[in-house]
């Protein structure tokens, strides 16, 4: 019997229709697609457009308009809701506007009887998936955040164009908050089987690592928003999950020992997050990592109060 892998995406902006695209774009186990925004002519609009891109898409999936009832037999809900990060703003002046919205959203989906995975992508991404695991009352492994997943890709392609090698072949880390405080442990990163060190200097390492970190400014400078890289990201786990595959992705999972989540290597399959794969860290590391944690702690304390 086959499964119903259903998907539902809470906001239809260009964070969810870009994850929306790239499902259709890709073979994936989703077959049945659900969207949910505020803006109800929009939603129409934008099932209009994607269904009429099925005719060429290599997945045959369901595409229609839906409510909070929908989210009661979904495998997944996405929820891509909420406002967005302009010039000259970080992820985390986001903070209360989002924190808001989403207190809302859950007890919505929850209330449908939703029992599968969330997986949030709205900044700051630490924070609101903690706010989503704190709201709706499901276990740490039901609630993902994108994490640093697309702080890791854009990791990868970067070294991958300095050295000429398969961004595949590039087994590099971006960890701890989804944002100013992220870092690469670049003392577990190789190409292959061989250290990193001897493809890269010290300073060409510190130099990428900047630019991964102010990726998404130099983006939202020019264009006004990042969507594509991340819709990108939510597939590869959305797929990561239906697919019962246990890959290692670096996604914000909960950290029992601080009470936060964070972005972290992490087995990904049916049951959602299964398990965080502990990396060696030098001191300078777990210094940075335990920094990076401390912040998120501090944000979602200054929610509570």
């Amino acid at each position: 019997m086959k499964t119903n892998n259903k998907v539902v995406i809470i906001g239809c902006g260009n964070v969810g229709m870009s994850y929306a695209y790239a499902l259709l774009n890709q073979r994936t186990y989703v077959n049945e697609l659900v969207l949910i925004d505020l803006n109800q002519d929009r939603v129409i609009g934008e099932v209009m457009d994607l269904n009429h891109c099925l005719a060429f898409a290599p997945s045959k999936i369901k595409i229609k308009a839906g409510d909070y009832q929908d989210c009661s037999n979904a495998s997944i809900v996405v929820i891509a809701a909420g406002s967005n990060q302009n010039p000259g703003e970080t992820r985390m002046d986001l903070i209360h506007k989002n924190s808001k919205i989403f207190k809302g959203i859950v007890t919505k989906v929850v209330e449908s009887g939703f029992h599968g995975v969330f997986l949030v992508a709205t900044n700051p991404l630490d924070v609101m998936t903690y706010l989503t695991y704190r709201y709706s009352g499901f276990e740490p492994s039901k609630v993902i955040g994108s994490g640093t997943s697309l702080d890791t890709a854009r990791l990868r392609y970067l070294i991958s164009e300095k050295i000429d090698v398969s961004p595949k072949n590039v087994h590099a880390y971006v960890v701890g908050e989804h944002g100013d405080s992220e870092f690469v442990p670049w003392s577990n990163a190789t190409i292959g089987l061989q250290n990193i060190q001897n493809f890269l200097s010290a300073k060409e390492m510190d130099a990428i690592a900047d630019e991964v970190k102010n990726a998404a400014y130099e983006i939202i400078k020019r264009k006004g928003a990042t969507y594509y890289g991340i819709g990108m990201c939510l597939v590869r786990i959305t797929n990561a999950i239906l697919g019962d595959e246990n890959t290692i992705i670096t996604v914000s999972t909960y950290d029992k020992d601080n009470d936060v989540y964070v972005g972290l290597p992490t087995v990904l399959n049916r049951n959602g997050a299964d398990k965080k794969i502990y990396i060696t860290l030098n001191l300078e590391e777990t210094n940075r990592l335990q920094k990076s944690i401390d912040l998120i702690h501090d944000a979602i304390a200054s929610i509570k109060k």
